[in-house]
């Protein structure tokens, strides 16, 4: 089937403002496992707890969820860094096996603790600009999914600054190369675990915040979610920010795409397709580095 050159490019569109929301996603992934070496199989019920979080601040407390970024991103920092200074890592025991056993454990006991509070019922919020709309002429933007768009890559960009211009971001990297040597220059290498930690948590309640005033939350939604950063993580190249945020567009395009030509139940089609080839082709991801 043939489609006229503005359906097409409003498809593309439509991806790309899908795609900087799984970008924040799949940059918490992403730093965690370009620093710590390990992968965070907690991270989408993170993301599930902070949906839950934005639901409940506008149910209870009527705070509009773009302004809740504000209280949950410093808040789940905080719970980032608590869980990984004072129950992964102790936990681990210097096991990176051990790292994997706890993310999971922690993935479990959240999501429980959801469903036991939540029930297994979908919610979502009711905002006044949900379906509001921005006309280009040949198509229609959805004002929350450019806002997401632009605070997407507004966090991407100040997150690069912070890795990148800072003496924070320089420990970081030090610790993410070599956290021997790192810590033989007077580096405290757990504190930098906790904060990068803690960094990933505060992207994905951030994530959580723009996707909350059209989309709906339940205990297990953010899986869906954290398996496509999973595939972006991959694709763009384990511990590579360019990568994460490069791939993450990518995806959101191929998606969108193959909804339109395909079906939209088959929208993931192309993505895992295309996943599978980069695995075969180039195993280490488009932007990652030789081992």
């Amino acid at each position: 089937m043939m489609f006229s050159p503005e359906i097409v490019m409003a498809a593309v569109l439509n991806g790309v403002m899908t795609g900087s929301v799984y970008a924040l996603i799949a940059l918490g992934l992403t730093l965690v496992y370009g620093v710590l070496h390990i992968i965070n199989f907690a991270h989408g019920a993170m993301l599930t707890a902070a949906m839950f979080a934005v639901f409940v601040g506008h149910a209870v407390f009527r705070i509009d969820p773009y302004a809740m970024i504000a209280v949950v991103a410093p808040l789940f920092f905080a719970l980032g860094y608590a869980l990984q200074r004072w129950v992964i890592g102790p936990a681990a025991h210097g096991s990176e096996s051990n790292v994997l056993l706890v993310t999971l454990g922690l993935s479990i006991m959240i999501e429980n603790a959801l469903l036991a509070g939540f029930r297994s019922d979908t919610r979502s919020i009711d905002v006044p600009y949900a379906f509001s709309s921005l006309d280009l002429g040949f198509t229609f933007l959805s004002v929350p999914r450019l806002v997401a768009f632009g605070v997407s890559i507004a966090v991407a960009f100040l997150l690069w600054l912070l890795l990148a211009r800072t003496d924070a971001g320089k420990a970081i990297r030090a610790v993410a190369k070599e956290p021997t040597g790192a810590e033989l220059v007077g580096i405290r290498v757990e504190h930098v675990f906790a904060v990068t930690f803690g960094l990933g948590a505060a992207c994905v309640a951030v994530a959580a915040c723009l996707l909350m005033p059209t989309f709906y939350v339940s205990p297990r939604i953010g899986n869906a979610f954290v398996l496509v950063a999973f595939t972006i993580v991959v694709l763009g190249g384990m511990g590579s920010i360019p990568g994460a945020v490069l791939g993450a567009l990518f995806v959101g395009v191929v998606e969108s795409l193959s909804g339109l030509f395909f079906n939209e139940s088959l929208a993931q089609l192309g993505v895992f397709l295309i996943f599978i080839l980069v695995l075969l082709l180039r195993p280490r991801g488009l932007f990652g580095a030789k081992a």
